[in-house]
């Protein structure tokens, strides 16, 4: 009944504007706004939004733009100039995304995000992730022997996992299920900085606030899937190298479907097409709308939708994370750290998670003679650094690594610095993660398009969430997706290969729970109704 009533809107609103009851052109001064206008608009120039509109120029949809906010392409593939050369230039640093993650396997298939970064022949290093040190408050200190109780728990956590997925029992946490596997960290504060470089340092967020089953599988899927390598880009014309290189096999220089430093401010949607209105008072009309705004930026109201999205919409966008994932950077004027070791892990004595790994990219086959280490923290600790002074930050930063080096006289910094992801309106974090509670109906409502608006990114990827390859996925499968629907040619069928024929995605606009009112009783330890009102005066 839901699709005759959305049909018949359709109808009904096609006779009073173009595009339907809530789609409409904002007047412009005294006179009507003329807007562009193409048959899709891709939102964003990251990831997703590239392999979104090169699927539409594979399959012959031409009539496309792309406008990004920025003024480069790769979004949270992000680089900056650092630090000091012997020549007097600088380095080039990662400030989001940094890993190649699970590359492939013979006889297996290949991360594309793997193929890609060899086809451009990016610059990129195996990251040993053996090849660590420990420390604490006393200076170095072997607990590496938690690494194998660890290992053993998170063995037992995975099976178990894999047992919830296949017989349909509820989900609960990953914190539930380590501790269930004998795993109990406590107060022990070097269980604790293992468990944050075995969790924490990749999902951005606790094991209490992760998901369990979702959290494997998105897991497995990488790095047992592809391979379980990581391999660490240091690329000296930055990680979106090869991005750009695929975005001008379909674009030409300078052209004109290419629009930079351009910001939308507000998205007006319905059944018979889209417009977006840009800050400068511009406006785009399309048929169809790709957006691949970031997790952050949907749940900071950053982009206003009009209508707003639907509750199913909006429920599911509230309740995804988006973490925040934080690379500080020291260049010193020599490397007093071990040359030969990749990862330092520090276990403060009184904070989880307070500035715990430490990276060398002086060590072997990375950026050798640098003289450059960072640290990183995420989430709550993320949110405080990149809320204070750097003078702030690098206090605190250079306490803990002369703690970590007591017998060396460790030098002031000669370069500083570290992005605030958690701060950027254009993102509003680094990568989402899987919560508590999230079931795979309502991340599909997270994918779901709506109307002639459809989403795409990282965060829409059931499989691959977090993860870039997960932004290539499906970017290319909304692409694949709208140019099926306004290709000329209509010999598209859907497949295990394509998804051009598919049409619109499912959505539950009703998502029941597993507990009915009527077992709301004596039984269940519920004697009291939640619905008495005998002590409310309002």
């Amino acid at each position: 009944m839901r699709f005759t009533d959305r049909r018949l809107l359709a109808a009904c609103c096609a006779l009073v504007t173009p595009l339907g009851c809530s789609a409409r052109v904002v007047a412009r001064g005294n006179n009507a706004t003329e807007c562009r206008k193409t048959t899709v608009v891709v939102l964003g120039a990251g990831v997703a939004g590239i392999t979104a509109a090169q699927a539409l120029s594979n399959a012959s949809v031409s009539d496309f733009l792309i406008v990004e906010r920025n003024d480069y392409i790769g979004g949270r593939m992000k680089h900056t100039n650092f630090g000091t050369k012997s020549d007097g230039t600088s380095y080039v640093v990662e400030l989001g995304a940094n890993w190649v993650q699970g590359l492939g396997s013979e006889g297996g298939p290949e991360n594309p995000v793997w193929t890609l970064a060899k086809k451009y022949g990016v610059n990129n290093t195996y990251s040993n992730y053996s090849s660590i040190l420990t420390y604490d408050e006393t200076g170095a200190n072997d607990y590496s022997d938690l690494f194998d109780s660890f290992e053993d728990a998170y063995s037992t956590m995975e099976q178990d996992a894999g047992y919830i997925l296949t017989e349909n029992l509820q989900d609960t946490s990953t914190r539930a299920g380590l501790s269930l596997a004998g795993w109990k960290p406590k107060k022990d504060m070097h269980a604790q900085a293992l468990e944050w470089w075995e969790w924490d340092w990749e999902t951005a967020y606790s094991p209490e606030q992760s998901g369990l089953v979702f959290g494997i599988t998105g897991y497995n899927l990488t790095f047992y899937q592809f391979s379980d390598e990581n391999n660490f880009v240091w690329d000296q014309r930055g990680f979106n190298t090869w991005l750009i290189g695929e975005a001008y096999e379909f674009l030409k220089e300078n052209d004109p479907r290419l629009l930079l430093e351009t910001v939308v401010k507000t998205i007006s949607y319905g059944p018979e097409g889209v417009i977006v209105q840009l800050e400068d008072g511009g406006c785009i009309e399309a048929q169809h709308a790709i957006t691949t705004f970031s997790v952050g930026v949907l749940q900071n109201d950053v982009i206003e939708f009009d209508p707003p999205l639907p509750r199913w919409k909006r429920e599911a966008i509230e309740q995804f994370q988006m973490g925040t994932y934080t690379k500080i950077f020291l260049q010193f004027n020599e490397t007093f750290w071990d040359r030969d070791t990749q990862f330092f892990l520090y276990a403060d004595n009184d904070t989880r998670g307070y500035y715990p790994v430490w990276q060398s990219l002086s060590a072997p086959g990375f950026i050798e003679e640098s003289n450059i280490i960072f640290v990183t923290v995420v989430g709550d600790k993320s949110y405080k650094v990149e809320q204070q002074s750097d003078e702030v930050t690098k206090a605190e930063v250079m306490a803990v690594i002369r703690t970590m080096f007591p017998d060396i006289d460790v030098p002031d910094p000669i370069a500083f610095m570290y992005p605030r992801w958690s701060t950027e309106e254009w993102a509003y974090g680094s990568y989402s993660n899987w919560p508590v509670g999230m079931t795979l109906e309502k991340h599909q409502n997270l994918r779901a398009n709506v109307d002639r608006l459809w989403f795409a990114g990282e965060a829409t990827s059931a499989q691959y969430y977090g993860f870039l390859h997960g932004a290539w996925f499906e970017g290319r499968d909304v692409g694949e997706r709208v140019a099926g629907l306004v290709s000329k040619s209509k010999d598209w069928e859907c497949d295990g290969n394509s998804t051009i024929g598919c049409g619109e995605m499912a959505d539950y606009e009703v998502l029941h729970g597993t507990t009915s009112l009527k077992e709301y009783t004596v039984l269940n330890g519920w004697p009291v109704s939640s619905f008495v009102t005998y002590g409310y005066d309002g």
